[in-house]
């Protein structure tokens, strides 16, 4: 008799695969700091198992302020570039910084050309500047997002007198405490994104 004939083979859990979040650099003007702020944030995805980064970069998108439903074809060669990193992505990261107690025409304009690849996506945001660190940026852009039916997560990560916080190498002086924010905002980025991407599978949202 074989003692372990009656023993359930061990089961095989396969595990969901990572989210695809796509970093989106808002600012495009000369001298930005986004870049800085990018490379740090994408520090903290290389050390996560469930989140893949692509970055999405402003400066790199000529996409004009007005808006068409007939774009040039020099337009659409520019979207051809963007739309489908936004459109595969479970999740995004925003990184922007505050101008005139706003966000940057050049985000603006990236999200006014895009309409369904925001839909049922979760939306983290990054912000730096002065004082402020970009935080009254934040709040704007959140409704925009709102209408766009996306779902911002509550804790951002924001850098006040970003200039003075990184060296010249690109290193925060001080990391123990954005580390920390960033980790509670990327798990939260991290749960949105899996509840919705498992949700769409069973119910295509709006239908």
């Amino acid at each position: 008799m074989n003692p372990t004939a009656d023993v359930p083979a061990p089961l095989s859990v396969s595990l969901p695969a990572p989210l695809k979040v796509a970093v989106i650099i808002g600012s495009n003007r000369e001298g930005r700091f986004g870049p800085v702020v990018a490379d740090w944030l994408l520090g903290r995805l290389r050390e996560r198992d469930d989140l893949t980064a692509e970055v999405v970069d402003t400066a790199d998108a000529g996409l004009p302020t007005a808006l068409s439903h007939s774009p040039t074809p020099e337009v659409t060669a520019e979207l051809a570039k963007i739309t489908p990193k936004l459109a595969a992505a479970d999740a995004f990261v925003v990184l922007t910084p505050e101008y005139n107690h706003s966000f940057p025409a050049s985000l603006k304009a990236l999200i006014d050309w895009h309409y369904e690849e925001w839909r049922a996506k979760p939306v983290a945001f990054v912000s730096y500047g002065g004082v402020s660190g970009g935080l009254r940026a934040v709040e704007q852009l959140r409704q925009v997002f709102a209408e766009l039916h996306a779902v911002t997560v509550r804790d951002t990560v924001s850098f006040h007198n970003a200039g003075a916080s990184f060296d010249d190498e690109g290193r925060h002086r001080d990391p123990a405490a954005p580390d920390a924010a960033a980790k509670v905002m990327l798990d939260q980025l991290g749960w949105w994104g899996s509840a919705l991407r498992e949700a769409k599978r069973v119910r295509p949202y709006g239908s």
